[in-house]
């Protein structure tokens, strides 16, 4: 029976960040990146930018999988904006933008979206969604903020910032769930494979985290 096969998930994305929330959720995932080129879609709306994106992703490594006939295999693709002054921000052209972006940003907040995509390949399902996060950003120093982009970080993110790594410090509280910043909702995933007939908890390996035994809930 199909609902009986073993879960293989793929993540659409070269983001360490996704990786690391799924292992650390006890999920493994495979990963295979999109290669999306992101200049192609064009929209004012940071919601509906992120979530077609992440469509865009999904679907890019979808036609490069040979799902095997033994396992149920699901593609996820995320993708990430900050919202702030009516601007979308995805990542630093440079660290002269990055800078300039800071010193708008310091004091003051933003809503972070992260659109998710995920397509269960062998029952040829799709379930998607945005997740939002509003982001209070500290009112930090120039000191600060120059040498936060000489570490080359912001350069590498959306919005040029994070929560889970050098930024940390600099994010004062965020209203939401902390995993949508880091760029992949663990609660939104729950419930979209909830929406595909899954448990999330279907997808957890026998070794979680840590080393500790996992067993499958059946």
């Amino acid at each position: 029976m199909r609902d009986q096969l073993p879960l293989r998930l793929v993540l659409a994305s070269a983001s360490p960040a996704r990786r690391k929330i799924l292992q650390a959720a006890g999920i493994e995932p495979d990963v295979l990146v999109s290669g999306v080129d992101e200049s192609l879609v064009v929209t004012d709306r940071a919601d509906e930018l992120c979530l077609e994106l992440a469509r865009l992703k999904a679907q890019a490594v979808l036609t490069r999988l040979r799902p095997a006939t033994d396992e149920r295999t699901l593609v996820i693709g995320c993708d990430s904006v900050l919202e702030f002054d009516g601007e979308i921000l995805g990542k630093p052209a440079d660290s002269a933008d990055a800078g300039r972006r800071w010193r708008r940003m310091r004091g003051r907040s933003g809503v972070l979206h992260s659109g998710h995509c995920l397509i269960d390949v062998t029952a040829a399902r799709r379930a998607e969604a945005v997740a939002s996060t509003v982001v209070h950003f500290a009112d930090i120093s120039d000191e600060e903020i120059d040498t936060y982009v000489a570490t080359g970080e912001p350069l590498a993110v959306a919005g040029a910032f994070t929560i889970d790594g050098l930024g940390g410090p600099f994010v004062q509280r965020i209203e939401g769930d902390p995993s949508t910043v880091i760029g992949l909702s663990l609660p939104l995933l729950r419930k979209l494979l909830a929406d595909l007939g899954l448990r999330i908890t279907d997808l957890w390996t026998k070794v979680a985290p840590g080393g500790q035994s996992v067993e499958p809930l059946g």
